[in-house]
Order: structure tokens, then sequence, then C-alpha cells
């Protein structure tokens, strides 16, 4: 019987020998891949939630590429202990990183970032409480590094802030970036967007950076389709080789200062620069920070003729030569508005015509109008900034009757009816009052 019991002895002798040899093995191998590796390249965002395993987390990692096998990952976390107290948030991670590293950073909250999103079409005063909120950081901070003199001078622009130069994209900021740094980062975004035929593009037209920066926001704030980008910078290019004043809704609610729900024909007369209903040419300035598209579109607008626009319900607009052929499109557009709420196309302020008389410009918006009192004529605009979801509110105003010489335009798909005072052939109009309606 001492012969079986030395046999089972030595084969069990055997077997966790091999057993011991086999986590030997696999432990050398961990450590050799916690190790191993460089960083390199550029880093990799990984999003770790708000109560997530280690498991899970290996599994986020696995996702981007930054670990191999995940079993071995979760087997090192085990081995070391490090996977009792990861920290969730947002880390910037590179490739080849050691495990040991990696571990390292979620345990000690190291790599940590913010992350924010910047829309198209958003203005600073919509940047600045986004940012100061994402880096926690006073608002003055951000308002502060939007006048960067430094930037200012190496952009060549001549206004006082950054406007329209801080790129909308989405950035992932370590935890203690500065405002200043933030909004630097965000500048360098747009150098590095900005394309060499571009500059070919601004001699050809005989314009500067600035001008063509400020031409792309007006058409990133007007443009809902796409493809109509650079047909409507052709719209407002041609109208500023006439001579015609531009007439775009969102300068006005630029010079505003302040978001209102449409513009009424009050905020027409605003006394400012960015008011292109009383001043020709350009705005001083962007209005805006336009994206790749519009910037495009800005520097490669379409060989078209067109001088006037008309929105439609659905956002696309039709273009039109003459003055003649708008007034038409207006009420082409305001046919096919359902019959109950009597939608109308709004219309904009009066306009210069390519002849040099003083006529009403409109175009149309998704809302409703009904008759109002002598004296509470309004006109109506979309808001001045985009939301990440794109939801716009807009609304349209009537088009009143007015005398035998007065007609009716549009210039930018922006504008509304309206009496300057300079110019009478309209104070007969019927008044009428717009109600707005989100598209």
């Amino acid at each position: 019987m001492s012969t079986p019991s030395r046999q089972r002895f030595c084969f069990n002798r055997r077997s966790m020998f091999r057993a011991d040899s086999r986590s030997a093995l696999v432990a050398a191998c961990v450590l050799a891949a916690a190790c191993a590796g460089q960083p390199h390249g550029a880093a990799t965002r990984v999003i770790i939630p708000r109560g997530a395993s280690f498991a899970q987390a290996s599994d986020s990692l696995a996702r981007t590429g930054l670990i191999g096998s995940r079993k071995l990952f979760r087997l090192y976390g085990r081995v070391t202990g490090g996977d009792r107290n990861i920290k969730p948030g947002t880390y910037l991670l590179k490739h080849g990183t050691p495990w040991k590293d990696i571990v390292s950073a979620l345990n000690g909250g190291h790599g940590l970032v913010n992350t924010i999103t910047i829309p198209e079409g958003y203005t600073l005063l919509q940047i600045t409480p986004l940012l100061a909120r994402t880096l926690r950081v006073p608002a003055e901070s951000v308002q502060a590094a939007v006048r960067d003199t430094a930037l200012l001078a190496r952009l060549d622009i001549p206004n006082p802030t950054l406007e329209g130069y801080v790129f909308p994209d989405t950035y992932a900021f370590p935890v203690g970036t500065t405002a200043r740094q933030a909004v630097r980062e965000m500048v360098y975004s747009f150098e590095r967007r900005w394309k060499p035929d571009w500059d070919s593009s601004i001699v050809a037209l005989k314009i500067n950076r600035n001008d063509l920066v400020t031409m792309a926001s007006i058409v990133e704030k007007e443009a809902r389709v796409p493809e109509e980008r650079a047909v409507i910078a052709a719209v407002y290019y041609n109208r500023l080789r006439r001579g015609m004043l531009l007439q775009a809704d969102p300068t006005v609610q630029y010079a505003l200062g302040h978001h209102v729900g449409r513009v009424l024909y009050k905020d027409l007369a605003v006394k400012s620069p960015y008011n292109t209903y009383m001043n020709k040419g350009l705005p001083p300035g962007p209005i805006a920070s336009p994206g790749a598209a519009s910037l495009a579109a800005a520097a490669n607008p379409a060989n078209v003729p067109y001088l006037y626009f008309v929105a439609s319900r659905d956002g696309h607009h039709e273009f039109r030569m003459t003055l003649e052929e708008h007034t038409t499109a207006i009420r082409q557009v305001r046919a096919t508005m359902p019959k109950k709420k009597q939608p109308a196309p709004r219309m904009l302020a009066m306009a210069t015509s390519p002849s040099g008389r003083s006529t009403a410009t409109g175009s149309t918006r998704a809302s409703s109008t009904r008759t109002a009192p002598s004296g509470s004529s309004k006109v109506a605009s979309r808001t001045t900034s985009k939301t990440p979801a794109k939801t716009v509110s807009k609304s349209v105003s009537k088009p009143a009757t007015t005398s035998a010489k007065s007609t009716v335009k549009k210039t930018s798909g922006t504008s509304s009816p309206k009496s300057t005072p300079s110019t009478s052939s309209t104070k007969k109009r019927a008044p009428s009052r717009t109600t707005t309606t989100s598209r």
C-alpha cells in the first residue's frame, strides 16, 4: 500500500509545480506588460463613468486601444491592488503608456480633463460662461483671456476681442488649465484649420482675413442647409459690390449686445457699427465663431448673380436676382404655409436697391401672423445663438401694404419691413404683428 501513496504524492507535487510555474509565468507576463511600453502619439480620451468597476474601466481602455488584453489588465489590477480605488472622470492617456502608469492615473486622478464643446455660431457672450464653468474659473478671467493682446497682434485682428477666432470644436483641458491657456488652444485650433488656399481667395475677393471671417460668421448664422452656405455668401458679396446694404438680422442681434427672442422695428435702428441696416459694408468684425464649412463658403462663394433670398418653412432658401422675382417668391412661399395660422414671410427693413431707391426687404420664416392695431407693427428674427441641438427660434411678419411707389425685397433672409427715419415710402403700410414659433 505504500507504493500507491508515494505515486499520489509524487503526482500532486508535479501538479503543484506545474500550477506554480504557470502562475509564475502569467505573473511575469503581466508584470512585463505593465512595465513595458513608451507613451507616444496624441493623447486619447477615455471616460470612466461614475460608479464604474475596474472591469468596466478595463473595457473602456481596451476599446480605445490603450491596453491590449483586458483580462491580463484586470489580473494586474487585482495583483497590485490597483483595482480598489479608481476615480471617475475623463482622462487623456497616450498609447504605449505602461499599465502601472495607467493604474496610477486611475487611482490618483492624474490625467483627468474637463471637456467642453463650443457649437458653431456661438458668440463670446455665450462661450464665456460656458468656459468659466468648465474650467471652474471666474468669468472675468475668460473675459480677460479673450482680449489677449499678443493673440490679437499675431492674428492682425483690428478688434478688441477674439470674437470669431475661438474655433468651435470639442476640447479636453487638463484639470488646472487656466482661462488664458484654454483660449489660446482654441485660437491655435483656428490657425490649424485655416487653409493656405483661403489666402489666395482673400486676394481674389479684395478683402482681408478679418473680412472673410466676418462674412463666414454671418453665413454661419444664416445657413440652415449646408449646401446653401456658398450661395448665401455669394448674395452678400454681390450686394457689397453693388453698394447695397447687407441688412442681415444676425448683425442686429449682435449689435443689441444681448439675446432677444425676435428683432423688433426699434431694434433695427440700434446705433452700432455692427448694424448692417444702418451701415454699408461688412461689420467691423465677426459676430460669432464660424465653423470650417462656413469659412470655406466665405472663401469660395458660388458663382451666382443672386441679390435676394427668402427662407421657407423647412429652412431652405429661394434665391432671386431681381426685386420683382423676389416678391413673387415671397408670395409662393407664403402660399405653401398652413391656412389656419396664416403665417407670412417675415419682412426686413428698408434696403437700397441696385438702382439706389429705398425699398422694403423681406424674407420668410416659420411663424404665424395676425393683424394688429395701428402702431403695433413688429419684425421678428431668429435668435442669435445656436444651441448644440441646433434648435433655433424664428418668426416672421406679414408683408405690409405700401404705397404705389413702395416695393418689397429681401437681402439676407433675415429682415422685416421697417420705416427708416430718412425714408417715407412705407409709412402708409398696414401694421402687423408677429408671433414666434420654434423650428
